[in-house]
């Protein structure tokens, strides 16, 4: 199958993505410390009926910013809507994973472009993991530290790697160089205390997004997650109105490359459910 590589400009911004196959788009949103590369396992299947595209927004991946570019959730819905009017995609899927889950959201509650979605343990207000550690990482001491200790960071890449996995033997070949790989870009550490700045009140944001979201979501959450509660999934399926929750057992945040197989077939069930309902009777 041929994978393409792409460069677009956003305004004046770099978004670099992969495109696959042919038929109905999906796009497919990294999280945190991520790029496309996240989704070297799922592009394959996702594209043997749909175009997939797999993006690196920009600050992220491949996609070289400025150190003061603006990273928050909300800016990055506003340029990822831009950059699908500009390809003329008038009903798009999306699959996003953690923080790019709650940059799904947002732009769900942008635009009607979006026929449906696909979170993987999407960033929300509901989870209380990690507050104290964003909260020190805005303050002028965390931001300092993390300044300093990025250039060094490489030796610790693989102990973050571990924790992010239900079973870290199931890590793939090659995952921790791809990792490492987009967190030593240049203007990567700054543009990491960027996105969390904004963090606190993209989460406000969210909860009024969360609102107009009417279109029918999934969610799909590993048991072993430590990086967003699987608890406030109860949460999101009350305030999603057309919503459902499949549980991967034993697997951590990145259940998308953790347990490839399993997800892919959730993912391409769920989109085939919701062609066949969107289409005329």
């Amino acid at each position: 199958m041929e994978i393409s590589k792409h460069c677009a400009q956003v305004g004046k911004q770099e978004l670099n993505y992969l495109q696959a196959g042919s038929g109905p788009p999906v796009i497919l949103i990294h999280g945190l410390l991520g790029g496309h590369f996240c989704w070297r396992l799922n592009i394959p299947a996702l594209a043997e009926r749909h175009t997939a595209f797999a993006i690196d927004l920009p600050g992220f991946g491949e996609s070289v910013a400025p150190p003061t570019l603006d990273c928050s959730m909300q800016t990055q819905a506003a340029r990822l809507l831009a950059w699908i009017e500009q390809l003329g995609l008038e009903s798009v899927d999306l699959v996003a994973a953690s923080w790019g889950g709650a940059v799904a959201l947002l732009l769900a509650g942008l635009t009607p472009r979006i026929r449906s979605l696909v979170l993987a343990a999407p960033v929300n207000p509901w989870s209380q993991f990690g507050r104290n550690r964003l909260r020190f990482f805005d303050g002028w001491t965390g931001r300092t530290l993390f300044r300093l200790g990025v250039p060094f960071s490489r030796p610790l890449h693989g102990v973050a790697l571990k924790r992010l996995y239900g079973d870290p033997a199931r890590i793939p070949p090659g995952a921790l160089a791809g990792y490492s790989k987009m967190m030593m870009c240049p203007g990567r550490a700054e543009n990491l205390l960027n996105t969390v700045h904004c963090w606190q009140s993209d989460l406000q944001a969210l909860r009024e997004a969360i609102e107009r979201v009417q279109v029918p979501s999934l969610l799909i959450w590993g048991t072993r997650d430590g990086a967003v509660d699987i608890r406030s999934s109860d949460v999101l399926l009350a305030k999603l109105p057309v919503c459902e929750r499949a549980i991967i057992a034993g697997a951590g945040h990145l259940s998308f490359e953790e347990t490839p197989e399993e997800f892919n077939r959730l993912v391409v069930d769920f989109l085939e459910r919701v062609s066949a309902k969107s289409q005329p009777a």
